[in-house]
C-alpha cells in the first residue's frame, strides 16, 4: 500500500511542475505576476467521525496563482490520548467568477497514542473549501474526508497571511 502512495505522489508532483511552468511562461508572456507568494495561518474545527475538535496550521506556497502545495499539521483533542496529522495537499482554485473556491486532495499522515501504545496510519484526502484572495488576511472554511483505515470527516474555518 505504500508503494501505492509513493506513486500517487510522484505522479501529483510531476503533474504540478509541469503545468505549473507552463502556467508562469504563459503568464510572464501577458506581463502578470507568476504568484503572489506563500500563505501562512491557523485553524480551528471539529472532526465528525473522530468526535473531536481540531487545532491546526497551514501553508499554502503557490506553483501559480491558482494551483499551489499546502501541507497542514492538524492536533485533535481527544480524550486519553493524543492523535495528531500531517497532510501533504495540493490545492486549486478552478477558474471561478471570483476565485474563492477551490479542491484538492494529497496524502495524510496520522499518529495516535493512548495507554502506552501508539501507531501511525497513511491515507489519502479529499478537500473543498472557499477563501478570500484579496489583501494580507483570507479567511476561509474547508471540508475535508481523510480516506483510510479509520475514514472521517472534518469541517474547518480558519485565517491565513500573505
Amino acid at each position: 500500500m505504500n508503494r501505492w502512495f509513493s506513486r500517487v505522489l510522484i505522479v501529483l508532483l510531476l503533474v504540478t511542475v509541469t503545468a505549473s511552468s507552463a502556467e508562469a511562461q504563459r503568464r510572464r508572456r501577458r506581463g502578470a505576476a507568476v504568484n503572489s507568494g506563500p500563505t501562512y495561518g491557523a485553524h480551528l474545527g471539529y472532526n465528525f467521525d473522530a468526535d473531536a475538535a481540531v487545532l491546526g496550521a497551514q501553508l499554502t506556497y503557490p506553483f501559480s496563482p491558482d494551483l499551489g502545495f499546502y501541507p497542514t499539521f492538524d492536533y485533535y483533542f481527544v480524550s486519553g490520548g493524543s492523535l495528531w496529522a500531517l497532510n501533504f495537499d495540493l490545492k486549486w482554485h478552478p477558474p471561478t467568477r471570483n476565485g474563492v473556491w477551490y479542491v484538492g486532495g494529497g496524502l495524510n499522515w496520522s499518529h495516535a497514542s493512548s495507554g502506552g501504545t501508539s501507531g501511525s496510519d497513511t491515507g489519502l484526502n479529499l478537500l473543498t473549501g472557499l477563501e478570500g484572495r484579496r489583501g494580507k488576511t483570507r479567511p476561509y472554511v474547508e471540508g475535508k474526508f481523510i480516506l483510510d483505515n479509520g475514514s472521517s470527516f472534518q469541517l474547518v474555518g480558519g485565517i491565513s497571511w500573505h
